[in-house]
């Protein structure tokens, strides 16, 4: 992935008056930082082209209004008269998925339909690939078959390298501080820094960085210099290839769909056909086979989806189960414009990603907590003990969740979804759902949660 928003530093003089031994230190450390520059970059994918569209769908938008140009208007009533007349004549692709009750998941086999949902919206995962389904084009490079470079070996070489130029780093850095300590008196010809450290003369931080005593500006090099010559260092990426698959080996792998993602491409952009063997599941009957299987580990005892689906009133959905939950903030952020992916990663229950994870990284990370606010919760003693035991949330689980999300630069979004009161008990003699008007009676709000520091939040 590459490094975005990433600015030079530039290395700021070191401590002390003698000339000669600043030079020579940032010479060395110009010349370890600028060793990784003279390998030959290799081309990398243009993503702005492959993932241009946000959602596997042809839109047509209106020309953009521009208020200080009277002529924009002209150009959105001519578009909008020329649409009105000559309608697009589009129809959108519909891709085929398979219900999987032995996983509980949905699968995606054909290739192109495959590198569709992935190009155009990063959806599902694949099934032997850690997000990107490139099992095809590593398998390829493993037996010589194409010479192709998969955005995983990326990472991995990418990782390798920067730990290597990392030591090679410090190895430089402190040369360079004894030469320029010993050119300025302060350290005898017999003594090294490490002897400096251990009897307490000087201080090194986690890092690396040594300080003085007086804890003042670091010795030798400057952060500012190790700061540039770790950005160098993680500019230097090698190229990944989009995959084929017209070669003679099989492609073992599928997309693997959520039940949310599933759900959304179906209900919302009617996108993706669901069977369940040989029929095609509409989104009631969907609704229902997912939500009963969503807490089948919980409860532990499988749900037959033959028995569902020719007897769906024998299973009504409760409001607050886990997929209408999950699938109320997914549509929710979803239909603001945000890629939304798995957070198990990161102990979260929804990563959100500002364009995909093949442009940055992901900005916020999502709880999801039920919130019984509705006055049907508390009419009775046994609901507001049951509600407050599914709702309630410790001090020690919201530090430990905060602290991982802090470590890994993500900002923790806590989500409450107000649970309606039961609304599948007058469609549950017919097995109807009103998809909409049960989604219409959830609400969501949104708090996010910072970590407080003395030493950050001064006024």
């Amino acid at each position: 992935m590459a490094a975005t928003q990433l600015e030079q530093a530039q290395p700021a003089p070191a401590i002390g008056n003698g000339s000669t031994g600043n030079g020579a230190a940032g010479k060395t450390i110009e010349q370890c930082s600028n060793a990784g520059s003279k390998r030959p970059r290799h081309k990398r994918p243009n993503y702005n082209e492959i993932h241009a569209r946000p959602l596997p769908l042809e839109v047509f938008p209106l020309p953009a209004f521009i208020p200080h140009n009277p002529l924009s208007i002209v150009r959105i009533a001519i578009a909008l008269v020329s649409q009105s007349i000559w309608p697009p004549n589009h129809r959108p692709a519909v891709y085929t998925a398979y219900f999987s009750s032995e996983t509980q998941s949905i699968h995606v086999t054909d290739p192109k339909a495959i590198r569709a949902l992935w190009e155009q919206g990063f959806w599902g995962s694949g099934s032997l690939s850690r997000s990107e389904p490139q099992w095809s084009a590593q398998e390829k490079r493993k037996r010589g078959l194409d010479a192709i470079t998969t955005s995983e070996e990326v990472t991995r070489k990418r990782r390798e390298e920067r730990r290597q130029f990392k030591l090679e780093r410090a190895k430089a850095q402190r040369e360079a501080i004894e030469r320029q300590l010993r050119e300025e008196g302060k350290l005898d010809a017999d003594t090294n820094l490490e002897e400096l450290v251990e009897n307490g003369s000087v201080s090194e931080s986690p890092l690396g960085t040594l300080y003085p005593p007086d804890a003042g500006e670091p010795l030798g090099v400057s952060a500012a210099a190790s700061g540039a010559s770790t950005i160098e260092a993680v500019k230097q990426t090698l190229a990944e290839e989009e995959p084929s698959f017209d070669t003679g080996l099989p492609d073992q792998e599928h997309l693997q769909l959520t039940f949310e993602e599933a759900f959304f491409l179906s209900y919302v952009l009617g996108v993706l056909d669901i069977y369940h063997r040989e029929t095609i599941l509409s989104s009631p009957d969907f609704l229902r086979l997912i939500c009963a299987h969503s807490d089948f580990m919980s409860s532990g005892e499988p749900v037959s989806t033959a028995a569902l689906l020719n007897n769906p009133a024998s299973y009504p959905i409760e409001p607050d189960n886990s997929f209408m939950l999950k699938y109320v903030v997914f549509h929710h952020f979803r239909s603001l414009g945000w890629v939304v992916r798995p957070g198990i990663k990161f102990a979260c229950d929804y990563l959100l990603y500002l364009r995909g994870p093949a442009f940055t990284h992901a900005e916020f990370a999502i709880m999801i907590i039920p919130a019984y606010s509705d006055p049907y919760w508390s009419a009775t003693s046994e609901r507001v003990v049951a509600c407050k035991k599914k709702a309630q949330r410790d001090w020690w689980w919201l530090h430990r969740l905060n602290r991982v999300q802090t470590q890994v630069h993500k900002t923790l979004l806590l989500v409450y979804v107000e649970v309606p009161p039961p609304w599948d008990v007058s469609n549950t003699k017919s097995g109807d759902v009103n998809v909409g008007g049960a989604l219409n009676k959830y609400r969501v709000r949104e708090f996010i949660w910072r970590r407080w520091s003395a030493n950050r939040n001064r006024d």
